[in-house]
């Protein structure tokens, strides 16, 4: 008896594509803050999800428009962008070094992202590339 492929609907092939999320590493004289944290929003507003790790820190957009910037040393995180708007944040670059003002902490628990704010409101948030943010977050400790 033969096997029979299944065949799979383009809308289906692009809807796997359109899941998976593209990981970068990014060391020495290729760190650049501003334009990492410019690639990572506009790809949270193309709604592409993207992983790039850059020095200690993760950069993460995602397919729901979001992106952030963690420092894992410390858990600490800054909203980008958040449902393809860009947020108010302050990212300080020189020459020599630069400076993050950081606004929450965040935790990652299986699929869900955990973050709590500066007020102590805990924002739980499901969707986003769990696995792929908790592989550079392993990268860069």
């Amino acid at each position: 008896m033969a096997k029979q492929k299944k065949k799979v609907a383009p809308a289906q092939k692009a809807a796997k594509k359109k899941r998976q999320t593209e990981e970068r590493v990014l060391s020495g004289e290729q760190i650049n803050i501003t334009r990492e944290v410019n690639y990572i929003i506009l790809q949270a507003q193309e709604n592409s999800s993207r992983v790039v790790t850059l020095g200690s820190l993760v950069l993460f957009s995602t397919a729901t428009g979001d992106a952030w910037i963690l420092d894992p040393g410390d858990g600490l995180a800054l909203c980008l962008v958040r449902d393809g708007e860009k947020q108010s944040f302050e990212i300080t670059d020189t020459t020599a070094s630069f400076a993050i003002g950081w606004n929450a902490h965040y935790r990652i628990d299986q699929n869900a992202f955990i973050v709590t704010n500066q007020s102590s409101q805990i924002r739980t948030i499901f969707g986003y590339p769990t696995r792929e943010i908790s592989r550079a977050v392993l990268r860069v400790q």
